[in-house]
């Protein structure tokens, strides 16, 4: 089957607005990234609140608490690669749709599970359901985002910008449903989150595809041999893994820091509101400013050195044991600079892995920088609750996490291409126009 050449692509200056960028987009684009929001409305609206409730009303201890978040996250990022390998051989509609059925049993098994056993269960069940529903929708943005860019838009970061966006807008509004529910009970919040997933399973049931055009179905087997002798790859994976397992202190450091200064959680909702909030404002803008100065290598190098400050401050300001609304500023300070790390980063990341990747194995790939992240979450999660539980002074277990992101920049490889944020080859046959219906 012959290739078509890529149409020229237009300057990264061209009208990158929400509005203008999303009446370029296909319906299919436009489905996928509004169900990103979905998906994280009914998931933040549990999560947040998950290691108090573990902690407080369960009554595990600090370490127990952190392995426990540990495996929600390598169940979850580290199965990725399970759920893109069945997406390339299966397509999207079946994955997505399994996936919402485990994710509705996992929060209304882990709002009646009390014991430490059932608790795992229910948490492995829930991030069982994401490894196939993520990686499936975030595979598929991600090729036909090349489409989009092949077809002369802009850069493909855009429409990756957009589905970060939508997730943090979906992670603003979580919490605040949670906040709303959690007077009554955490089991109220856990099935209010099943039932967001019960209207996104109904809605994807009649709006998702059955075929998508220009996607091909390869076996199950095969590729990830490549995929393991692929250092590159296997480099920016190492590096996103870096970010990930940082971006998770939100759900474990930043709690102990809110509750050591305000001496409750009731502040953590706010502080997850101001990082969706600065996504939602500033991420296209960001996204803009990197796809006309810098190309992916460096940006994922300027997250992550934004990540890092971010823990930075916290650190600094801990040995004046400030409390109240001024201890709270360090926080308010540490999730700023994460949340500006990762708007640099994750689109960068996401947009590279089209570039690593064989034809019609975009969904390994996909999964397998999440699984191998995930992994380095799992292994670093318990260590750090146990960092927390130390004796150390309170500013050492920040520092330390200070490090792990800057000590993640060498490993990034050298991009190959042809503009600040372009590859230098296309990335996917085009075997028909992409879209919903099409």
């Amino acid at each position: 089957m012959t290739t078509r050449p890529a149409p020229p692509v237009r300057s990264a200056r061209a009208p990158g607005g929400f509005a203008a960028t999303w009446r370029t987009l296909t319906p299919l684009l436009r489905l996928l990234i509004l169900t990103q929001l979905a998906f994280n409305i009914g998931f933040f609206a549990v999560l947040p609140y998950l290691a108090e409730h573990l902690g407080t009303a369960i009554g595990m201890a600090g370490w127990t608490v952190g392995l426990v978040l540990g495996l929600r996250t390598f169940s979850q990022q580290g199965l990725f690669v399970v759920g893109g390998a069945l997406t390339d051989r299966y397509g999207v509609r079946p994955v997505v749709l399994t996936g919402c059925v485990l994710r509705i049993a996992g929060f209304a098994w882990l709002g009646y599970a009390e014991a430490t056993y059932a608790v795992i269960a229910a948490v492995l069940l829930i991030g069982v359901a994401a490894a196939l529903f993520s990686p499936a929708v975030e595979s598929e943005v991600a090729r036909q985002s090349v489409a989009w860019e092949q077809a002369g838009h802009g850069p493909r970061t855009r429409v990756l910008a957009l589905l970060t966006v939508a997730g943090q807008a979906g992670a603003f509004l979580g919490p605040l449903l949670g906040a709303l529910l959690l007077p009554f009970d955490f089991r109220t919040v856990c099935l209010a989150g099943a039932g967001v997933f019960v209207l996104v399973l109904a809605g994807h049931g009649w709006l998702l595809p059955q075929h998508i055009p220009g996607r091909t179905r390869v076996p199950v087997r095969g590729g990830t041999g490549a995929l393991l002798r692929n250092r590159r790859f296997l480099a920016v994976c190492a590096a996103y893994g870096a970010y990930l397992l940082a971006y998770n202190q939100l759900y474990l450091a930043l709690p102990a820091e809110v509750t050591r200064a305000t001496g409750s959680q009731s502040a953590l909702a706010w502080l997850f509101a101001l990082s969706s909030l600065l996504v939602v404002a500033t991420q296209l803008p960001v996204t803009r400013w990197a796809a006309e100065r810098l190309d992916l290598r460096r940006s994922m190098a300027a997250g992550l050195v934004l990540v890092s400050a971010g823990f930075a401050v916290v650190a600094a300001a801990q040995p004046a044991a400030l409390t109240g609304v001024p201890g709270l500023l360090p926080a308010a300070g540490f999730v700023v600079l994460l949340t500006a790390g990762q708007m640099l980063l994750a689109p960068a990341a996401r947009a590279w892995v089209p570039d690593l990747a064989p034809d019609g194995r975009l969904g390994l790939y996909t999964g397998a920088m999440s699984s191998i992240s995930g992994l380095m979450v799992l292994a670093g999660s318990a260590a750090t609750g146990a960092l927390l539980d130390t004796g150390l002074p309170p500013w050492a277990p920040w520092l330390i996490l200070a490090s792990l992101p800057l000590l993640a920049i060498p490993l990034l490889p050298h991009q190959r291409t042809t503009g600040p944020q372009y590859s230098a080859r296309p990335a996917i046959e085009d075997k028909g126009p992409p879209g919903l219906g099409r």
